[in-house]
């Protein structure tokens, strides 16, 4: 049997053979530009395991929202005030107070509980927006995602296993910390109807950052000269992470991008070794699969059906 194009000109079967070319370099650079993210969230979560040690989770949660408004500033000077319009202001101040909770419950957590129980727990958000959006919006789920929300809620259960161990206030506040960023994915996905990605990160950050410092100063602590080069990288690497992986589903599917986002369990399970001596347990590892088997497949099947996927990272 002849080639595919076997009756074409060479020119036609090299045209053909270019947007193949193209979308293989996409995914790539889509690859390439999440196993970025998923290290700078890696990088951060450390950071801020260690500056807990000197100041509280609070406060670092303000100077990570404090650093982070360096990441917009260059949308500023490239477009002016565009990346503030919108008719939204209210649904960006409830998605900005819904974030900020969730991100001191996260970044307590991370203060109190390994690094890699931590992570795993919280793939479990995209599980939960699902179950949210079946109450909130009715939406009709079919039997392979309840699967997944099944498989999601059991790898939960693998890696807190009550019963047979304590669960302590960290676990606890890591999947509130979910169950809060489940909440923010909804209002997210509707300021995606008619906002931009540009202006709902910049809101986030003009909001988050005066919100954060009302909880942080309860616990105020004036930081050391050392502090400032860990506060500003935190800052930095989870603004960095969050960009990272808005350009990175960007630039590829979903589905070729979302498993590469499980690196994060490894990165944070190696730095966690090297910097703090943790090893997790197989139940961490294999709970934590469940759960980022179920996000991933939930996250494509969003994408598949042609609605939007706003990002599914933890509160960072």
């Amino acid at each position: 049997m002849p080639p595919p194009d076997a009756g074409l000109p060479q020119s036609a079967a090299i045209e053909g053979m270019a947007p193949l070319r193209s979308v293989a370099a996409n995914n790539w650079r889509g690859i390439g530009l999440m196993l970025l993210s998923t290290l700078c969230f890696s990088v951060m979560h450390a950071s801020i395991r260690h500056m807990s040690a000197s100041l509280h989770p609070f406060e670092i949660a303000f100077f990570r929202n404090l650093f982070g408004l360096l990441v917009v500033l260059p949308w500023f000077v490239r477009d002016g005030l565009a990346p503030l319009k919108t008719s939204r202001l209210r649904l960006h101040g409830l998605r900005a107070a819904l974030n900020t909770v969730a991100m001191l419950s996260f970044f307590m957590a991370l203060s109190l509980t390994p690094l890699t129980d931590v992570t795993a727990l919280a793939f479990a958000a995209p599980v939960f927006a699902t179950v949210l959006a079946i109450l909130v919006f009715r939406e009709t789920v079919g039997i392979r995602r309840w699967s997944a929300i099944a498989l999601g809620f059991a790898g939960t259960l693998v890696v807190l296993r009550p019963g047979f161990q304590q669960v302590g206030m960290g676990p606890m506040l890591a999947l509130g910390a979910s169950l809060t960023w489940a909440f923010v994915l909804l209002v997210i996905k509707e300021l995606g109807r008619s906002d931009s990605s540009v202006t709902i990160t910049t809101y986030m950050q003009l909001f988050m950052a005066p919100l954060s410092l009302v909880a942080a100063l309860f616990v105020w602590r004036t930081p050391d000269l050392a502090h400032v080069p860990w506060l500003v990288g935190i800052g930095l690497a989870g603004g960095c992470g969050q960009l990272l992986m808005a350009q990175a589903l960007r630039q590829a599917d979903t589905n070729v991008v979302m498993p590469f986002d499980f690196c994060k369990l490894i990165w944070v399970t190696v730095i966690a070794y090297v910097a703090f001596g943790e090893v997790p347990d197989g139940f961490t590892w294999a709970g934590g699969t469940m759960i980022f088997m179920s996000a991933a497949y939930i996250a494509y099947r969003e994408r598949d059906r042609g609605r939007v996927v706003p990002a599914v990272s933890p509160p960072n």
